[in-house]
């Protein structure tokens, strides 16, 4: 390969493992949803549009004025809502997507990989799969309609981000990986933070509110999964260990799915525009149950575009809403007095730069924008030659990864990836996540309004040769070799890319050990911008965790 040239379940838990609040949220949620819903006709007829997306209902109305708010609905912020309901705290979560719970005319709520359709992308022409062709044909992205879809591309120079977009954020469109980082890591990235109590507490109910479990014999074992025995043989072949990655997607149902009596899901190639079935997206726990509590409202296609003080220290957030088509149908303001930021990393951090750059919030750290990093995401394709047959049937749901952190020259755990082309292709696929210590920054571009990220042609180089070592050594003991033909540019490998954005507004330096932003009171950043750019894993269990720990103390001290 060459560089390119150039735990505390609810005790109201039932067998099934379905909390009252959560029965009631769900509940709730489905009958906002359920009212007054029609279908969006869509202008253009293309072989692939036959599917007619639903029509989002519109949203409720809501209050002026609320005690919290929390602008998202990804990991960090669910965790805020939930715990902010439960406190009895009169609470808003605003998100600029859409509540996932209405099928199209297909019946389905998601599209899968396949057969992608308006459903799949954010307002976009073509959908942008990272998996770009199939040995050296276009054949994955298609041409689509333009709709509020699931998944979203933010392009910069030299990377793009993708990022969720809807009831859920990112674990609507993330392949379920909940990891918790090697401890020694862990203490080297957050050395501020007790590690005591992120391992024995906030992670075990991280876990357990997210039903991660792993995957038995019975469904390892299955046609679904030799793509990854496969990979995992030859990794031991040339010496590494595999280590089981833990995920959110409830194997007890993909059993279900093997077996044929439940509507395929993960054995579908459903997985980057959505799952329906079997995956515990947080609309399936954390966000039904802070709306079951009674004290949370959700507020949907709405998307906050100024954030500001006034002299009495309440925050004053100006938003706009769309429909289906994107044109703004309302534009409105609302206010709070505690103001959780929950946005993802990328949203976050912009309306933050956004506020201070205007002058709206002048008083905001200058380590706003800073300590921004991929996590060291770099994926790696392998062809195995006739040997190594990874199976047409492939689930979407990785369970197993390379485990080589401990090697100091290569710090690489690589995630065998799933490549659920419906034929056979040879072919391995590996997202290793390094230790890249390399950091961007982003900046407030005043003539787009936008947020724009600084990351230079060569900071990936340190991912590039710690992936490099292993995959070499790979190759070399089992005869395989670096698969051109997936990736944009005939690469073997793609680190223009990443799932994992991270950092900008720094835990300890943008704001104080809990998340509170410098300058402000009752101002919170609550989700992976807090991350210094890097937790060596898949990094939403660990944004779980960390906002369960930082919204107790926040109630707890600033909200009794």
């Amino acid at each position: 390969m060459k560089k390119q040239e150039q735990n505390s379940p609810d005790p109201s838990q039932d067998a099934s493992g379905i909390t009252r609040r959560t029965f009631l949220g769900r509940t709730a949620m489905a009958s906002a949803a359920a009212m007054g819903v029609t279908t969006v006709s869509l202008a253009s007829a293309r072989a692939n549009a036959a599917v007619t997306p639903a029509e989002p209902p519109a949203p409720d109305a809501i209050a002026s004025h609320y005690r919290a708010i929390t602008i998202g609905t990804g990991y960090g912020a669910s965790v805020a809502a939930l715990r902010l309901g439960e406190a009895g705290i009169d609470t808003l979560m605003i998100e600029m997507g859409q509540l996932w719970d209405q099928p199209a005319s297909d019946g389905k709520v998601h599209c899968n990989m396949v057969r992608p359709d308006a459903r799949a992308m954010w307002f976009k022409d073509k959908t942008e799969a990272p998996v770009s062709n199939v040995l050296g044909l276009p054949l994955v992205d298609r041409r689509i309609d333009r709709y509020p879809g699931v998944l979203d591309t933010l392009n910069y120079d030299n990377m793009t981000v993708y990022v969720g977009r809807g009831v859920g954020g990112g674990s609507l469109v993330n392949g379920g990986m909940a990891v918790v980082p090697k401890r020694n890591f862990f203490e080297e990235v957050f050395p501020q933070l007790p590690a005591d109590e992120m391992y024995e507490t906030w992670y075990p109910l991280a876990q357990a509110m997210l039903h991660v479990n792993s995957v038995p014999d019975k469904v390892y074992n299955s046609d679904f999964y030799q793509f990854s025995r496969v990979a995992e043989s030859f990794a031991h072949k040339a010496g590494f260990a595999t280590a089981d990655v833990p995920n959110v997607y409830d194997f007890e149902y993909m059993a279900q799915e093997i077996a044929g009596e439940a509507e395929p899901s993960a054995t579908a190639r459903e997985v980057i525009y959505g799952n329906n079935h079997g995956k515990q997206s947080l609309d399936k726990n954390y966000i039904p149950a802070a709306i079951g509590t009674g004290y949370v409202t959700l507020r949907t296609l709405t998307r906050v575009t100024a954030i500001e003080q006034d002299a009495n220290g309440i925050y004053h957030l100006s938003l706009q809403t769309i429909d289906a088509t994107g044109a703004v149908t309302e534009t409105l303001s609302v206010s709070c007095d505690h103001l959780f930021l929950g946005a993802g990393t990328m949203g976050t951090t912009e309306l933050l730069l956004r506020a201070r750059e205007t002058g709206a919030l002048p008083a905001l750290s200058s380590e706003i924008g800073t300590g921004w990093g991929n996590n060291g995401n770099f994926m790696v394709s392998i062809a195995n030659g006739w040997r190594g047959r990874t199976g047409s049937d492939q689930s979407s749901m990785p369970v197993k990864g390379i485990d080589n952190w401990g090697d100091p020259e290569a710090q690489v755990f690589a995630e065998i990836a799933p490549f659920p082309a419906g034929i056979e292709t040879f072919t391995s696929l590996f997202l290793a996540i390094t230790n890249n210590p390399e950091r961007g920054c982003l900046t407030y571009n005043a003539s787009t309004d936008s947020a724009q990220l600084s990351w230079g042609p060569d900071q990936s180089q340190p991912s590039f040769d710690a992936a490099k070592k292993v995959f070499d050594r790979y190759n070399e003991a089992n005869g395989t070799h670096y698969r051109r033909g997936l990736f944009k540019g005939n690469q073997p490998y793609a680190d223009f890319f990443t799932y994992h954005p991270l950092g900008g507004c720094l835990l300890g330096k943008a704001t104080d050990l809990y998340g509170r932003l410098s300058g402000y009171s009752r101002l919170y950043s609550i989700d992976g911008s807090l991350i210094p750019g890097n937790v060596g894993v898949n990094p939403f269990l660990t944004i779980t965790a960390l906002a369960e720990r930082n919204i107790a103390t926040i109630i707890r001290e600033d909200m009794a």
